[in-house]
């Protein structure tokens, strides 16, 4: 079967941890205030706000992350106990809580974009190691889904949040031996809140 063709992003999705271990699918119910007024997609990355509590991080270049969004749940008035792939906006329960992939070694999967949710660019070799901002774009309502892409223009600046650790292979772009428009990003050292020596 071939590779589904990458038409959009769609936000960063653990695969697994530094040195191959597996991501086991192990996340951390950290609290959504009742209220927020922030939707937040499965995908997304998410950060504490000031508050304590759980919201999405629409930083490009200056992310502090706890991890990314993989749904949540919550008490609805009418349905009782529920998971939903993404946060509603404006959402009033109290025992909301998102499931958030935390650990600071983890690896994602993302699409490299240019701009926006269309653009879809690639990366080539001498990017691995190279640092990345993200593209923010809000998420859709219909699938849940996060949009958020990584910028293809990678540098050496040690605060922005991605690296550039490898590439999904079947994403090879046709005529453009050695460029991909898939990448495998991990957490630059001291950007995700466990290991940022600066308390909040």
């Amino acid at each position: 079967m071939a590779y589904p063709t990458v038409a959009a992003p769609y936000g960063l999705i653990p695969i697994n941890l530094v040195g191959g271990r597996v991501f086991a699918g192990a996340t951390r119910q950290i609290p959504i205030n009742t209220g927020e007024g922030t939707s937040i997609f499965y995908g997304d990355v998410v950060k504490f706000n000031t508050d304590g509590y759980l919201t999405r991080d629409t930083s490009t270049t200056a992310a502090t992350p706890i991890g990314v969004f993989l749904g949540c749940s919550y008490t609805d008035p009418t349905f009782g106990k529920v998971f939903r792939q993404y946060y509603p906006a404006n959402t009033v329960a109290a025992d909301t809580v998102g499931y958030v992939c935390d650990d600071p070694d983890a690896l994602f999967k993302a699409a490299v974009v240019d701009t926006g949710t269309t653009t879809v660019s690639f990366l080539t070799r001498t990017d691995v190691n190279r640092n990345a901002a993200l593209v923010q774009n809000n998420g859709s309502t219909v699938t849940g889904n996060s949009a958020v892409g990584i910028n293809d223009a990678t540098n050496t600046t040690t605060t922005l949040p991605v690296r550039i650790v490898d590439f999904v292979p079947e994403t090879t772009v046709t005529g453009e031996p050695g460029s991909y428009t898939e990448v495998i990003v991990k957490w630059v050292a001291g950007v995700h809140r466990y290991t940022n020596p600066t308390g909040v």
